[in-house]
């Protein structure tokens, strides 16, 4: 069976508690405890165990503990059952399973390069003008 922290370059062990900066080339698992600033290359994994309180960058994250803070993932966030989040989402993928508990807003991009709101907003004016989308705004101003 494999270790759950192959492939890691890092580990914050259960029972552990770091406070501080942690900018790493690689990836990250946190089964302790975290406050401070994370920024990595790669994944960060949240274990079951894991207590995080920051603002995380990554290239994708998976959370099955506990987050307070806004997520940010390059490729996909992953939600596991057990995992808990205060804080806004913002990927081009967002996979949650039964009995996650978030509260914040998710802001899910599809991978398109431009704000998730302007995408929804073009295509539900299907190609129409910036004229002709003012007037349709302004007529349901009214």
């Amino acid at each position: 069976m494999a270790s759950k922290n192959e492939g890691m370059n890092s580990t914050i062990g259960e029972g552990s508690v770091f406070e501080g900066k942690f900018y790493i080339s690689g990836s990250l698992r946190i089964d302790g405890k975290f406050e401070g600033e994370i920024k990595t290359d790669e994944e960060l994994v949240v274990g079951e165990t894991g207590k995080v309180k920051t603002d995380i960058v990554a290239k994708s994250v998976v959370i099955a503990g506990t987050v307070i803070g806004n997520i940010s993932a390059r490729n996909e966030v992953r939600l596991l059952e057990t995992g808990k989040i205060l804080g806004d989402i913002s990927a081009p993928s967002i996979v949650l399973q039964k009995g996650v508990v978030v509260s914040g807003n998710f802001n899910i991009t599809g991978g398109h390069k431009k704000d998730a709101k302007k995408v929804v907003e073009d295509s539900y004016h299907g190609g129409t003008s910036q004229a002709e989308a003012a007037e349709i705004r302004n007529i349901g101003s009214r």
